[in-house]
């Protein structure tokens, strides 16, 4: 697959150091500068084609995950359920302690039942941290992961990543930082 919009936006992302870590600020991974229809277009084109969606619910993460799964969730007609960074107190909410290279945090998940299947869909993954919190909230929910879809990999551990939390991820472009820049790898 070719994602021209995808990789002509990420050469103009902007890092910035958050102590040792570089953080790439770009609109899937945060909404700025702002995200244009085009990019978010082959971005969910390519999602909904990766993906299996052999599930009840496509499954995301606050915030960036949000525009992501409302796009996919129209393109092929599954509803989905965001992971939110706010506890609400419903009965059976789950929640889960979150470390990425850059912060700490608590997620909750609400909604979802023993035996439900999931698409965890999301716009980056690097550290892990927040995938391997959610996936293992999840195996103790007794919820089903049916594929994990992410559009920007910045991680030389994917396959760590990968054996961690027992599943595969599907990424559509892998991306490093050199010399302060951004790289399509």
């Amino acid at each position: 697959m070719v994602f021209e919009a995808l990789k002509a936006s990420l050469n103009e992302a902007t890092v910035i150091e958050r102590g040792d870590y570089e953080y790439i600020v770009h609109p899937i991974t945060d909404g700025i500068p702002r995200v244009e229809p085009e990019v978010l277009t082959e971005v969910v084109e390519a999602l909904a084609e990766i993906g299996n969606f052999d599930c009840d619910t496509i499954l995301t993460i606050e915030a960036l995950g949000i525009p992501l799964a409302t796009a996919l969730s129209l393109k092929i007609g599954k509803p989905f359920s965001i992971v939110r960074k706010k506890m609400y107190g419903i009965p059976g909410e789950v929640n889960l302690s979150q470390v990425t290279g850059y912060s700490k945090g608590t997620l909750f998940v609400n909604g979802l039942k023993p035996g439900d299947k999931v698409v965890i869909v999301d716009d980056v993954v690097s550290t892990g941290g927040t995938l391997w919190a959610l996936v293992d909230a999840l195996k103790k929910m007794q919820v089903q992961i049916s594929d994990i879809l992410v559009v920007i990999e910045k991680t030389d551990k994917k396959a760590e990543i990968e054996r961690k939390i027992g599943h595969a991820i599907k990424t559509l472009v892998k991306v490093e930082v050199v010399d302060g820049k951004v790289a399509v790898v």
